[in-house]
């Protein structure tokens, strides 16, 4: 038996296990590793360098109570969605100009390699709008991972499968929805995954040095300088969570979508 079928059937074996056992395994873990926060800021034994676990929830539960938190949180959320899902947009049409004709691959590899190498805070620092740098380096961050996963999977559509579709005179939709699609998902899968969590990174990192206003970057930059570090620990909290969250809706509408396929 091979180790990716190994794998495989581990997962399967996850999703089938109970929800309610497989929420107890998490809490423990959750549980196991807050004891260990717990400790090591107890033996740092200042606040003021790291805060424990507990101070932090407390900031989280007033921050949940304020109408401001929620502003800075659908501002950011909705610059860092509008730079992924155009990245994700441009990226499949890109995928699918470059795959088709081979000149195009010549012409956009170059721009987007070097698109990939270039250090976010370049493209902060070169930008003129705070709130556009945002949108715009979640944009470039998720670009190149949208055009290269998309493409790895329409060049790997099996040959045998696209003779087939020829031999029964399949029209051009029934190509796409029956044998493009099944192949390409799970590399598009993979690139809204991975491009999530870099258009959150990058996002953030845009607002830290370009300060929008109601922004979470803002107020992670406000925490660090007034030495608010409850504050910082807890911004950064909210920007996991939302990026996991994000992560999970997005994960969930695909699946939705490949259940009607």
């Amino acid at each position: 038996m091979t180790d990716s079928t190994t794998a495989s059937r581990k997962a399967e074996n996850r999703q089938k296990a109970p929800k309610g056992r497989r929420f107890l395994k998490g809490a423990l873990v959750l549980a196991f590793w807050l004891l260990i926060w717990h400790g090591i800021a107890a033996g740092v034994g200042l606040q003021l360098l790291l805060p424990g676990p507990l101070p932090v929830l407390r900031r989280l539960g007033e921050l949940f109570t304020a109408v401001r938190f929620y502003q800075t949180i659908l501002l950011t959320m909705g610059r860092i969605l509008l730079g992924f899902f155009a990245a994700v947009l441009a990226g499949t049409l890109l995928a699918l100009l470059t795959t088709g004709l081979p000149f195009f691959h010549r012409l956009f590899a170059p721009l987007l390699g070097t698109i990939k190498a270039t250090p976010v805070a370049s493209f902060i620092l070169l930008a003129f709008s705070s709130s556009g740098t945002v949108v715009l380096c979640s944009f470039l961050m998720v670009l190149p991972l949208a055009w290269s996963n998309v493409a790895a999977g329409i060049e790997n559509v099996d040959p045998q499968l696209l003779e087939m579709g020829r031999l029964f005179h399949f029209s051009l939709w029934k190509q796409v929805r029956y044998l493009y699609v099944p192949a390409v998902l799970p590399y598009f899968t993979a690139a809204v995954s991975n491009g999530l969590g870099f258009a959150w990174k990058s996002g953030v990192a845009a607002e830290v040095l370009g300060s929008p206003r109601l922004s979470i970057g803002k107020e992670l930059y406000g925490a660090k300088i007034t030495l608010e570090f409850v504050d910082l620990f807890a911004w950064t909290i909210v920007v996991i969570l939302m990026s996991i969250l994000m992560e999970k809706l997005a994960l969930a509408m695909i699946e939705g979508m490949k259940k009607r396929l």
